[in-house]
């Protein structure tokens, strides 16, 4: 059934296959964050990152395109203020993920921390739900307590990592000495951090949504 059959506002069958085919990228751009963070081999690093790019590219066109469609659109399924936000904070989510990769590229750190890796794969989870949640947009009048739980899922991962930042952090200052390895990881984590920061604001953004809408 079509979005404007549901709620009378239309124009989901423009918007929804973008949002769709953007969060699909994230999911990829996540999936390659993790292989980046286990990958013992630079030179794979490298060519991981430069798949991420591809990928980063790719999201800055679905995002260009939603920009596009939303400027001349009679008729849109949310209101057009907060179809601009998710479809920025979805960008800001892809491009804060190949961030955090190109980090770990650059800056070369002497080893990768499981709590890195523990990050990457919360990362992947939100990616994953962020998929899924909007696979179900044109249902979401039947669907919206799922949903709803799904975004309340993606604000429990950021805390968690909250949990996980501060307590490497701590460990980090403890034991560190050398000054300069101790700025790389304080860095990389810290991106890491921000990327689940970002996703929480897509989570309280499309909760927002639904909460108006219904």
């Amino acid at each position: 059934m079509l979005f404007g059959l549901i709620c009378g506002r239309g124009g989901g069958e423009k918007f929804f296959p973008l949002f769709r085919e953007q969060s699909a990228l994230i999911s990829k751009a996540a999936a390659l964050l993790v292989d980046v963070l286990k990958e013992d081999s630079y030179e794979k690093k490298k060519e991981l990152s430069r798949q991420m790019k591809e990928v980063e590219r790719e999201g800055d066109t679905v995002d260009a395109n939603i920009s596009g469609i939303l400027y001349k659109a009679r008729k849109t399924p949310f209101d057009r203020e907060d179809i601009q936000t998710l479809g920025s904070r979805m960008e800001s989510f892809l491009d804060m993920i190949h961030d955090s990769a190109k980090k770990l590229v650059i800056y070369r750190p002497n080893f990768t921390d499981s709590s890195w890796v523990e990050i990457g794969e919360l990362i992947v989870e939100d990616a994953n739900l962020l998929v899924a949640i909007t696979q179900d947009f044109d249902q979401w009048k039947k669907k919206a307590d799922e949903l709803k739980a799904m975004c309340g899922r993606i604000k429990e991962i950021e805390s968690e990592v909250d949990d996980i930042y501060e307590n490497y952090m701590s460990h980090l200052f403890e034991a560190e000495t050398n000054g300069i390895e101790l700025t790389k990881c304080k860095n990389i984590v810290q991106s890491l951090e921000d990327t689940t920061d970002v996703a929480k604001e897509i989570g309280d953004t499309i909760k927002l949504m639904l909460v108006k809408e219904g």
